[in-house]
C-alpha cells in the first residue's frame, strides 16, 4: 500500500484509491478486511472502475485521460499532462516491482519455528559471609552455620538494629586490577569475582574460552541498590567541592555498570545489561538469561545478583522503613522465618552467580552439568510498596505460571527456597499462597 500510494504523488485522493486498488485487484498484492473490501468496493464505482483489474498499476495506467484529468490536475495543458503521464507510469511500474520484491523478502525472511533448545547449569561462583566458593558455602548451610554477625565496617552504636550479614575478609588477587579494585563499588567486585569464578568453576580456560563465539556470550547480573557506597561518597565529598568527587562516581553508582565490566573484561560481546527488582534481582536475572539462550541469542551467559549496602544510609534506609530485626545481642538467631517471635529480616551482602549455557554447547565441551533450567515467571502483586497482596494472588500466579512454563505438576516439586523474610505480614501470606499450590504435596521440604 505504501508503494501504491508513492506511485500517485499527483493528488492526496490518489492515496485513498491505491489503497482501494490494490485490495480488489487482480494482482496478488494485498489481502485486506471487511472494512477495506467495502470501502474498495464503494470506490470501484467511480471514473477508474474498469481499470482496477491489474492492481495499483491499472489504476495509473490504465485509466482514461479524462478521469485522470479530473483526479490530478485542472489544466488542459497537453505538454503537462504528458510530463505527469510519463512519471505516473514510470512511479506505477516501480510501486508494482516494488511490492512483488517486498513479497519475496517477506517470505523468505519468515522465521521458522524455534529449535527447542535447553538450558543447563555449567558452573557456579558466590562471594557470602559464609565462604567463597560453592562448596565451602553450600557445607556451612548444611551445618546450621550463620553469617550474621555484628557490624563492624562502621560504627553503627546510634542504630537499633546493628548487626548484618557483612563478609569479613574479601580478596580481588588475581581478578580484578589493583586501580580498579580501589575505585569500584563492593557491590562490583563482588560480582567480577564471582563472574570469574563460576567461569573457573565451569571449566571455561582461556583455551576453552578462545573456542566460545563471544557475539553469543552474554552477562545479565543485576543489583537490587547498585552502587550506594561510591554515591555516598560522592555526596560527602560534594560537601567539600565537586573537585573531590570520584569521576567514576556516577557509572561506578549504576546496576548495570558491573556486567558492563565483566563483559569488557571476557570479550563478550552477546546481551549485557541489568535487572534491579529488589529481593527478586537474582532470579529475574537468570530467568532472563535462560530465555536468551532458550530463543537462540545467546549460547552462553552469566547470570545472578549482587549487592553490598552495609553503610549508613542503607542500614538507616532499612530502619526507617521498620523492616529489619533489633535483635542484636543473639545474631545468629536474629532471622527467624515462620517463627511467631520474628521481627524482620537481616540485611546482607554477597553475590551468586551461575554460569548457563545451552545443553549442546555444553555437552561439546565435556562440561559438567550441575542442573538443567526448566522454566520460570515473571509477576507483580500490583498492590503495595511493601506489604503483600492479601490473598497472596501474586505469589500463586508466578508459581502456577512458572509450572507452567516448566511443564511440570505441582507434584514434581519437592523443594520451595521462599522468600521468607522473617517480617510479620510477609511469611504469613507467603505460606498461605504456597500451602493454596502445594498443601497437598507431602513431599515438600
Amino acid at each position: 500500500m505504501v508503494a501504491g500510494a508513492s506511485s500517485c504523488y499527483a493528488s492526496p485522493l490518489c492515496d485513498w484509491l491505491v489503497g482501494a486498488c490494490m485490495s480488489t485487484g487482480g494482482d496478488r498484492l494485498l489481502q485486506s478486511d471487511t472494512k477495506t473490501s467495502r470501502r474498495s468496493t464503494l470506490l470501484t464505482k467511480s471514473k477508474c472502475s474498469s481499470s482496477y483489474t491489474n492492481g495499483s498499476a491499472g489504476l495509473v495506467s490504465n485509466c482514461n485521460n479524462n478521469a485522470l484529468s479530473s483526479l490530478f490536475f485542472e489544466s488542459n495543458n497537453n505538454t503537462h499532462f504528458n510530463r505527469k503521464q510519463r512519471r505516473l507510469n514510470q512511479a506505477s511500474s516501480f510501486g508494482q516491482v516494488t511490492l512483488e520484491m517486498e513479497e519475496k523478502e517477506a517470505i523468505v525472511k519468515k522465521k521458522p519455528p524455534l529449535e527447542s533448545r535447553r538450558v543447563v547449569v555449567t558452573g557456579m561462583g558466590v562471594e557470602t559471609p559464609l565462604g567463597h566458593d560453592p562448596h565451602t558455602f553450600y557445607d556451612n548451610l548444611l551445618q546450621g552455620i550463620s553469617g550474621i554477625s555484628p557490624i563492624e565496617n562502621f560504627d553503627c552504636s546510634a542504630f537499633p538494629t546493628r548487626i548484618a550479614g557483612e563478609i569479613k575478609t574479601f580478596s580481588t588477587e588475581g581478578l580484578v586490577a589493583p586501580k580498579l579494585s580501589k575505585r569500584m563499588d563492593k557491590f562490583m567486585l563482588y560480582l567480577l569475582t564471582a563472574g570469574k569464578k563460576a567461569l573457573a568453576d565451569g571449566g571455561v580456560t582461556e583455551d576453552v574460552m578462545a573456542e566460545f563465539d563471544k557475539s553469543k556470550c552474554g552477562v545479565l547480573i543485576g543489583s537490587a541498590m547498585g552502587g550506594m557506597k561510591v554515591f555516598y561518597d560522592a555526596l560527602e565529598a560534594l560537601k567539600i567541592s565537586y573537585k573531590k568527587m570520584n569521576p567514576f562516581c556516577v557509572p561506578f553508582a549504576t546496576t548495570n555498570m558491573g556486567s558492563a565490566m565483566l563483559a569488557i573484561d571476557l570479550g563478550w560481546m552477546g546481551p549485557n545489561y541489568s535487572i534491579s527488582t529488589a529481593c527478586a534481582t537474582g532470579n529475574f536475572c537468570i530467568l532472563s538469561a535462560a530465555n536468551h539462550i532458550i530463543r537462540g541469542e545467546a549460547d552462553v551467559m552469566l547470570c545472578g545478583g549482587s549487592d553490598s549496602v552495609i553503610i549508613p544510609i542503607g542500614l538507616g534506609g532499612f530502619v526507617a522503613c521498620r523492616a529489619l530485626s533489633e535483635n542484636n545481642d543473639d545474631p545468629t538467631k536474629a532471622s527467624r522465618p515462620w517463627d511467631s517471635n520474628r521481627d524482620g529480616f537481616v540485611m546482607g551482602e554477597g553475590a551468586g552467580v551461575l554460569l548457563l549455557e545451552e545443553l549442546e554447547h555444553a555437552k561439546k565441551r565435556g562440561a559438567t552439568i550441575y542442573a538443567e533450567f526448566l522454566g520460570g515467571s515473571f509477576t507483580s502483586d500490583a498492590y503495595h510498596i511493601t506489604e503483600p497482596h492479601p490473598d497472596g494472588a501474586g505469589v500463586i500466579l508466578c508459581i502456577e505460571k512458572a509450572l507452567a512454563h516448566a511443564g511440570i505438576s505441582k507434584e514434581d516439586i519437592n523443594y520451595i527456597n521462599a522468600h521468607a523474610t522473617s517480617t510479620p505480614a510477609g511469611d504469613l501470606k507467603e505460606y498461605q499462597a504456597l500451602a493454596h499450590c502445594f498443601g497437598q504435596n507431602p513431599e515438600i521440604c
